[in-house]
């Protein structure tokens, strides 16, 4: 009969390996679960309808950009450092200031008309989370401009001014970047 002293230990390895790819699988699902999703809402809809209406959606744009156009007016904006990296021009985003905040926009036809029956609504949002969100349904017209009611920003990072405007059977989006400054 041989005699075997010689130790092995791949048994002791394989399960080593397991130990340890177990620990990374609890790692990686608990590390998932903690991240919040948030949905998308561009367009000032849940994903789930403009997704199903994109086609709708597009065609009203358009034809509300072939008529009008929307503008941000009296908007102090902060001079950004151009993105060295990137390709896409990025817009100065508007300065927001700690407190109360109104805004004032237009919509203006080809002709240079001002719109006065525009259904208009306002949503102040941040980039990718939805906690924050302040919609304003109906923004009155005060003869030059549409204005909406005082906003209180107290958390300083990005933001996102969005506005829709619908004439008729046509709806018109404008998204602004801004930034509050800590």
């Amino acid at each position: 009969m041989a005699n075997n002293t010689k130790k092995t230990y791949w048994p002791h390895m394989i399960f080593g390996f397991l130990l340890i790819a177990i620990a990374l699988g609890y790692w990686t699902i608990k590390s998932a679960v903690s991240l919040p999703v948030q949905e998308s809402n561009d367009f000032m809809l849940r994903y789930q309808i403009a997704d199903m209406n994109i086609n709708e959606i597009m065609e009203r744009k358009i034809a509300f950009d072939n008529q009008y156009r929307i503008e941000l007016v009296d908007a102090q904006t902060m001079v950004m450092k151009d993105n060295t990296n990137s390709k896409i021009k990025q817009r100065d985003p508007v300065k927001l200031t700690y407190g109360e905040n109104v805004f004032h926009y237009i919509i203006i036809d080809k002709n240079g008309n001002m719109a006065k029956d525009a259904n208009v609504t306002f949503l102040l949002t941040r980039p990718h989370t939805q906690a924050d969100d302040r919609m304003i349904e109906n923004i009155s017209f005060n003869g030059s401009v549409y204005t909406t009611k005082e906003i209180n920003i107290t958390q300083a990072g990005r933001y996102t001014l969005e506005l829709k405007a619908k004439i008729g059977q046509n709806t018109g989006y404008l998204q602004t970047p801004a930034y509050l400054e800590p």
